[in-house]
């Protein structure tokens, strides 16, 4: 770090003294960023580098009505960058190569704009099942997660994907002040352990992107044996790749021979992180359409007026999903699409990820609830109505939705699945 920095050396250190930044980044899919704005009771102020990201120095951010709701996530700021800057284009076919937990592959959703196929992937599987929960949150139905080592991952398709993020495990060193664990990792491994690894993964992404394609490869960590290095070792390997410009933020470092971009902790409000996009041979864009497909005979379907386009619905286990057209045979696979609810004998349980897919507009019967309701009705309990007819209803606070409930008797059956939500 001294021979990085040089005379930058002691204001580096003196870092590690001052506290870390909150994030939160909106959620476009459900919310603009005025109207988010406008009913958000927490202060905020913008990241200068995101166009959807601010900082919040309230803790109680993430126990409002309006997380639970999948109007925002809690994201690092510098962490932000990656998905910022992948250039994604609706109806692309991405691949998010080491997920998990999740905050880059919900910017690429957000940038699909309901179109396209993410494949969100992690090899640990404990880490994509919070990857997962963290998608649902949100609210997409477009999207695959799987549990798979890259090279199984490369087999399965050559030259597939439009656009892929590579987050590669690393050495941590930017992450150190928010994470000083990650110091006694790092004594133990250091850089050479990890940048083995990384060329391994860069070589398989890149193996997976299509002719025109963009990768976009990134860090938490310094040493350039982990950044610049595997950028220049993948354009070695491969005699058709460019590196893209990056737009250069105030207190951004440009990486050595021009090779990306650095994020020190002492120049910007965040941590530490590097960031550097590539692009494969000549962009070349095929048509896409959309098919509009039925919804299965199910009386509880009928209250839904969302639309759903390439997929198909599957009954898997007893669970009706809708699952968009992409070939998964021979992948592990976590979650395929939208988990829409159970089917038993000849009833429905509709599940809280279908709740989280719709908006105020996508459901025949609405419940809008204040605050104070809002939060009871997080903590399980029972409310009460005047409405006096027995159906579904989809809960709401501020028309986002946070589950579902049925109503019997004036009283208001809460819906929302057992350990959804952690107060």
């Amino acid at each position: 770090m001294k021979e990085l920095l040089k005379d930058e050396y002691d204001d580096y250190l003196d870092s590690f003294n001052k506290k870390s930044y909150k994030g939160l980044r909106v959620n476009t899919n459900k919310i603009n960023i005025n109207d988010f704005l406008n009913i958000f009771p927490f202060e905020l102020k913008p990241i200068p580098w995101t166009s959807d990201g601010f900082y919040y120095e309230d803790d109680e951010v993430s126990k409002h009505p309006l997380f639970y709701a999948g109007a925002y996530y809690i994201q690092e700021p510098s962490a932000m960058l990656p998905g910022e800057l992948l250039p994604i284009e609706e109806n692309d076919l991405v691949l998010d190569a080491c997920a998990a937990p999740g905050g880059k592959s919900l910017k690429i959703l957000n940038k699909l704009n309901n179109t396209g196929i993410l494949l969100s992937n992690d090899i640990s599987a404990s880490r994509a099942n919070a990857l997962l929960r963290n998608i649902e949150r949100q609210g997409y139905s477009n999207y695959f997660v799987s549990v798979s080592d890259l090279k199984d991952l490369e087999k399965k398709y050559p030259k597939t994907f439009d656009k892929i993020l590579l987050d590669a495990p690393c050495s941590g060193e930017g992450m150190f002040r928010k994470e000083p664990s990650l110091i006694k990792s790092w004594q133990e491994k250091g850089n050479d352990y990890y940048s083995d690894i990384q060329k391994e993964l860069i070589v398989s992404a890149l193996n997976m992107l299509k002719d025109g394609g963009c990768l976009l490869y990134s860090t938490c960590t310094f040493d350039k044996k982990e950044d610049e290095d595997i950028i220049e070792y993948a354009l070695n390997k491969f005699d058709d790749l460019k590196v893209l410009p990056i737009k250069i933020y105030e207190g951004f470092k440009q990486g050595k021979n021009n090779l990306g971009v650095k994020l020190f902790p002492h120049l910007i409000e965040g941590e530490g992180h590097y960031a550097c996009l590539i692009q494969k041979g000549e962009t070349i864009k095929e048509d896409s359409h959309k098919e509009l497909i039925n919804k299965p005979d199910l009386d509880f379907l009928k209250l839904i007026n969302k639309d759903f386009y390439n997929g198909e619905f599957k009954i898997i286990n007893d669970n009706l999903y809708f699952v968009p057209f992409f070939d998964t045979k021979g992948i592990r696979i976590l979650r395929s699409g939208l988990l829409l609810g159970e089917i038993k004998k000849n009833s429905f349980k509709p599940a809280q990820s279908l709740a989280m897919s719709l908006n105020k507009d996508e459901f025949r019967n609405i419940i809008n609830l204040n605050y104070n309701d809002a939060i009871r009705y997080l903590k399980g309990e029972t409310l009460y109505t005047n409405i006096e007819n027995n159906d579904y209803y989809l809960i709401c606070y501020n028309y986002l939705p946070l589950g579902f409930s049925k109503t019997n008797n004036k009283q208001i059956k809460n819906l929302i699945d057992k350990g959804w939500i952690k107060r």
